[in-house]
Parts: structure tokens; sequence; C-alpha cells
């Protein structure tokens, strides 16, 4: 037999005390795909799983000496990754139990068919297979790249890893971008954190939330009388975040008429509340984030072109799900044991079919999307594993897009740069159109993505022209 379809076969040891048997069971297991080994003692047996790596276990229950078991506790005792299965003719009840209270995985009576032996043991497989797996990925939770509330291994993420560590201590602000649930505030929680400024406070205000005069009041703060129901002096938070840092969330959505109020506090470092005459000094440094392209807004009129520059001193787009491969089974590893403790439920993975469900799926709301998904799943599932059916309709049935290069007929082969085309216009779809999330996973500059994309005829708004 070729020994790489040798190394593919489930290794199987066969344990009972009757030599015949065991020769009749290792021929018939043969036939069936496995790789039999055989021992007629238990305590033999037993050394052998000590010393040899073994998929599953299949033992006799009455035998000489050690019973099978005895050989069942052992196991699970020194080996609880490995599946026992017990044969037995005395198929009673209580010998079920037993057998299944020492730590066996199945049950099977005499007389048997070699073919439904088969396939306990390969049902026994998958199952080691699938906890070896879980154990896998637990461990690569636990061993997974942290960087205080960020998790990923992701290369994406260990750039944006090595971004915060150089900026952190600097002064400059920082513009922050990203599709919607990509974990933006998180970045800007750690530029806090890790700058001089953390023993000072991080205070977060959301643009897009409220009207303009509330928001105007909040930032800037306004002085008794100013307006009604205004009974008490307020500082607003720019001043409230003396000494530590504020994070204008969302300032793309920032009413207009606020953003020359904004930039000239930014410029001189004053205040000036709401029906006050005095201007009052802050120290305070600014990080903004967006899920919206800046450079769009300033083009068509909505975004001060001063305030943009203001903002964008130096710049990171958090890269979106879609882009970070493995990091999605890691997060919802993460996921599933912080739900599952917080239920008090005892999940404990991903079915093979649910893994590739997560993979296969776009998740245009990103990591919080992700979140809310495995949330709904522990809540749902009924066992130890989460099952693609306890997921929304929307991944369960999710169909990969394709990139289409041809029908296979050679008249109809594309040309290098529909091809590219075809790719581009892809990745701007998977990330909702944001054009820096897009730029960053296609390697290209956002003038060099702009440029491209004019070209195909489907470019709103942007900078200009540029090289790479």
């Amino acid at each position: 037999m070729d020994s790489d379809v040798q190394a593919t076969r489930p290794r199987v040891l066969v344990v009972d005390d009757d030599l015949g048997a065991c020769q009749m069971l290792a021929d018939g297991l043969e036939d069936q795909g496995f790789d039999p080994t055989w021992k007629t003692n238990a305590q033999e047996a037993l050394e052998t799983v000590e010393t040899h790596d073994f998929d599953v276990v299949l033992t006799d229950l009455r035998m000489h000496g050690m019973s099978g078991t005895d050989l069942c506790r052992s196991i699970a005792l020194g080996r609880s990754d490995l599946p026992v299965i017990v044969v037995t003719a005395f198929g009673s009840l209580d010998t079920a139990v037993d057998a299944l209270r020492a730590g066996a995985y199945d049950f099977i009576t005499k007389p048997f068919d070699v073919e439904a032996v088969a396939m306990a043991l390969k049902r026994a497989v998958e199952h080691r297979a699938l906890r070896l797996e879980i154990k896998q990925l637990r461990r690569a939770v636990r061993d997974m790249k942290r960087y205080g509330e960020l998790l990923g291994s992701n290369p994406a993420m260990q750039e944006l890893y090595a971004f915060v560590e150089r900026v952190a201590d600097s002064e400059a602000t920082v513009l922050i971008t990203g599709a919607s649930g990509t974990g933006k505030e998180l970045v800007a929680c750690e530029l806090h954190r890790r700058s001089r400024r953390m023993s000072g406070p991080f205070i977060a205000i959301n643009c897009a939330a409220m009207p303009e005069a509330l928001l105007e009041s909040e930032l800037f703060g306004h002085v008794r009388g100013a307006f009604t129901d205004a009974r008490a002096h307020n500082p607003g938070l720019l001043a409230k975040a003396n000494g530590g840092t504020l994070l204008l969330d969302e300032i793309g959505d920032m009413p207009l008429g606020i953003q020359p109020k904004l930039l000239r506090a930014l410029q001189e470092r004053k205040v000036r509340p709401v029906g006050g005459n005095d201007e009052i000094p802050i120290d305070v440094r600014i990080l903004a984030c967006t899920h919206r392209d800046l450079e769009s807004l300033v083009e068509d009129g909505v975004f001060r072109e001063d305030l943009y520059y203001r903002v964008n001193v130096i710049s990171v787009a958090v890269p979106p799900l879609c882009a970070r491969g493995n990091d999605v089974l890691l997060l919802a590893q993460h996921f599933i044991e912080q739900f599952s403790a917080q239920a008090a439920k005892t999940v404990q993975g991903l079915s093979p079919s649910a893994a590739e469900r997560l993979l296969s799926y776009d998740w245009p709301g990103n990591v919080r999307e992700l979140q809310n998904c495995i949330e709904r799943a522990v809540a749902l599932c009924r066992s130890e594993l989460i099952d693609a059916a306890d997921f929304p309709r929307r991944v369960r049935e999710h169909k990969p897009r394709e990139v289409v290069l041809s029908s296979g007929d050679q008249g109809e082969w594309l040309s290098l740069e529909e091809v590219e085309k075809r790719y581009v216009l892809e990745v701007m779809k998977a990330v909702q159109g944001n054009k820096s999330s897009a730029a960053q996973i296609l390697g290209l500059s956002r003038k060099t993505l702009y440029r491209r994309l004019r070209a195909y005829g489907v470019f709103i708004g942007g900078g200009g022209d540029g090289d790479e």
C-alpha cells in the first residue's frame, strides 16, 4: 500500500482477548479504509496508547485481566482526547451505562456488521478531530496577538498595532477611517491609553447623534441663560477633556455650521462657550473617526477643506473584517467563550459547517456584526458546538460573490485590464464603497484608486490624480 495513502487512514486500535476476533476485525476495518492495530491484552493496549497515536480505540468489554470498562477509564484519565468504542455480547442497559460512565464514546452490541462498526468509528474519528480543532482554536485565542482591546493576528492588524505604537505619544491629530463596525473607537482608546495623556480623561462624542445646536453646546459649552433651559454654566467637552483626549466620532457627519468654530478652536487652542464673551484655553489632543470618505465630502461641499487638513494630520485605515482572513474564526471563538460564560452555557466552539459559513460570509457590518451573530448563536445553540443553523439567515444562506473571469469559451477570455477592473469593483462592494479601506486592501494609494475608478466610469467624489 502507498505510504501517503496509509498515512491518511484513521488509525484504530482493536482490543480483544480473542485472537481470531482481532484478526477478523482488523481485516474488515482495513477494507473499510482504516489502519488497524490489534492487541489481545488490555494492559498491553493501554501501554501502546501511551506511546503511539491512534484516532480511536475499539475494545471488547469482557476480557481476562483488565476489562474493557477499566481500559475506558484509564484512557479517559490519561488520553481524554482519544474516543473509545466498546463492543460486547452482553448488551444490557446496565453494561452500556457503566461503559459510558467510564468514558466510552459509543457502545456496540454483538453480533455486529463490520460496516456498522466502521460507521461508528468514523463518527468517533470526526468527533476527535473536531475537539482537537476546538482545542487548537482556543489555544490560538489565548495566544492571539492582543493589543489592549484590539484582537487579531492578521498582518493588516499587526501593521495597525505598529502604527498605534509609533504615533501614540505624538500630540498630532489622528484621523481613523474604516467601515462601520471595524473597531475605530477601540483604536482611538489604544492611542489614548498608550500616550503621555493616559492619566487624563478620554471623552468621546458622536457628531452624528445630535442636532447642530445641541452638538455645539456639548462641544464648546454654554453660559447660564445662553438659551432656554441653560440654567447653569456648562464648560463643554473640549474643556472637560483638558489634559486628555477628545474623540470626535463620525466627524464626517458634523453639521457644516459648526465646522468653522471647531477649526478655530483647534487652531487657537481656545473655546468660547455659547452665549459667552470670554475664551477658555484648552489643552486636549484631538482624535477623529469616520466611516465616510472625507475627500469626497470636501468635493461635495459638505465638509470644509481647511478642517479636513486640520484633522487629517496623520491618518490610518482600520481593515474591514473581510480582509482579515482567519481572524474571523479567532474572534468568533473569543465571542463564544465570552457569551457562553455570560449565559452560563457550555458552548465550546464551532462545527465545521458553521466555521465554513463564517469564512465565506462578507461581513458588511464587520466585527460588530460578527459579535451580534455569535451572541445570537450562543443563545440558540442546544449543544456544545454552534451549527450553521444557529446563524441568521443572511449568514447561513449567503452565497459568496465570484469575480467571473470566463465562461470557459476560449473566445471569452478577459483581458488583464478587465480582470483587474472586476476585482477592484468587488473589493469596493465588500467595503461598502469606503475608498480608504479599498486602497489598503488593494495595496494602492488613494489617488491611484481614484484614478482607476474614474477610468471605470463609476467614481463619485474624491481627490485628484497622483502616482502610486
